[in-house]
């Protein structure tokens, strides 16, 4: 009897163990797509998504894509889960960052982040490295870390005794942090201008008539300014603009560097919501910097194919509404949609 009872316990810890391991899988956050004709060839793109409200959920396996299929490169998309191994967006459970150390560039669609120990590691020694970042919207406040002093100074508004990181990741690395909205969600789209002295940047190189639906952010960026929004009263390309708002910063680019590592590049925009991706002028700007990032300014043509891989039809930003019950290898493939499931409710997290 005793035997028998040894070898129950035995045989539930091996299940629970066994669950453990499948649910802590890192590959479960992950789905690569790989491209094998291009510039991008041997090249490795580590895109980030866990925003709560801007659906980079769906931005960037849409760019993975583009990337992936038409230039060559293996492009990794990690996701944060939920515990049932849905894509959870904002959430911290992210794993498998372990990519990034074989990663030629880095894209970001982050909001205040906490992840693990492990995983904040394999992010710190990228920036170490010097590895080059683009970075959309809400990862200019990418972090809120609590209780972990190891790295409460990537927080967005951290005011702490390693004082060149005042004000977190957004402002020591991406050149600026979480200011405030700048117009009305919903109510007030943008129409983004290209400075008049970065005209021929490689960055703008084709690049013409961008128009996005998410609001303008206040920002003042510590680095070379490549456009700027003009916040338009109205939802459409044509809608009029609002003479109370000044043309603020909203995309731009600098060198980074941490303390004793290498030099970076680092591309910044306060857009980039999942429909701001359906106009052609700021997707071609956005394939643009990830070229531009990777020192591959040769390879940036004013007429790149940048049209969509596979059935894209974004969801409609909005801060408690996300596709639910949809996991990293329901988007595997050229032709899956981007982004299947219903729109429910998104809990609040604890």
């Amino acid at each position: 009897m005793k035997n028998l009872l040894k070898s129950m316990l035995a045989l539930g810890i091996a299940l629970v163990t066994f669950a453990s391991n499948a649910q802590d899988n890192p590959a479960k956050h992950r789905v690569v797509y790989k491209g094998d004709k291009g510039p991008g060839v041997g090249k490795n793109i580590v895109f980030i998504a866990t925003d709560h409200e801007y659906r980079g959920e769906e931005s960037l396996p849409a760019l993975a894509r583009i990337m992936a299929k038409k230039y060559g490169f293996t492009c990794t998309v990690v996701y944060a889960l939920d515990s049932n191994g849905y894509i959870y967006p904002g959430s911290s459970n992210v794993k498998g960052l372990d990519v990034l150390e074989k990663a030629d560039l880095m894209v970001l669609f982050m909001r205040f982040a906490h992840f693990s120990d492990q995983e904040m590691q394999h992010f710190d020694n990228y920036l170490k490295r010097g590895g080059p970042i683009v970075a959309f919207r809400t990862s200019t406040h990418a972090f809120e870390i609590k209780n972990d002093p190891k790295w409460e100074h990537y927080t967005w508004n951290y005011k702490g005794p390693k004082t060149a990181w005042k004000d977190g990741f957004g402002e020591h690395i991406l050149g600026e942090t979480w200011v405030s909205h700048y117009g009305t969600n919903h109510k007030q789209s943008s129409k983004i201008i290209i400075d008049e002295a970065q005209k021929s940047h490689p960055i703008m190189r084709g690049v013409k008539d961008m128009w996005v639906q998410s609001g303008g952010y206040t920002a003042e960026p510590k680095g070379t300014v490549l456009a700027k929004g003009q916040v338009l009263n109205g939802m459409t390309a044509d809608s009029p603009a609002d003479p109370t708002k000044e043309l603020l910063p909203v995309a731009w680019i600098r060198d980074y560097q941490m303390e004793g590592g290498k030099k970076g590049r680092a591309f910044t925009t306060t857009h980039g919501a999942s429909e701001d991706l359906l106009n052609d002028g700021f997707r071609r700007m956005i394939v643009n910097a990830m070229f531009w990032g990777l020192g591959q300014e040769n390879a940036i043509k004013p007429n790149n194919d940048i049209a969509f891989v596979g059935p894209y039809k974004p969801t409609t930003f909005n801060f408690s509404g996300y596709k639910a019950n949809v996991k990293p290898s329901d988007l595997a493939g050229w032709d899956s949609l981007i982004m299947p499931g219903e729109v429910v409710k998104k809990k609040k997290s604890k």
